[in-house]
């Protein structure tokens, strides 16, 4: 059996995305209005500030539950009115 190769970044390609808060630059791709997949490098996890709040208050220190960064979603939604960042399916 053939491996169907994934080709949903051919026709809406992950595109660069800065935090305007603390400049942490990621990958970003939103399929439809509520969903958005965002790929994160080592820099920039270790560049977010609320990222690196939660983990401080983590117990233990540890790495905790880290959802989301609010000034990047904002990031997202101005990439997106501008846009620099397109909404595949834009018809919700």
């Amino acid at each position: 059996m053939a491996i169907r190769p994934d080709n949903r970044l051919a026709d809406a390609p992950m595109v660069p995305v800065d935090c305007r808060r603390c400049g942490a630059g990621v990958q970003v791709r939103k399929s439809s209005w509520n969903q958005t997949s965002v790929q994160w490098t080592g820099p920039a996890l270790d560049r977010c500030e609320e990222r690196c709040t939660a983990v401080q208050l983590a117990a233990g220190g540890g790495r905790g539950l880290f959802l989301a960064c609010s000034a990047l979603s904002g990031s997202i939604n101005d990439a997106v009115r501008t846009g620099a960042l397109v909404v595949v399916d834009g018809s919700a």
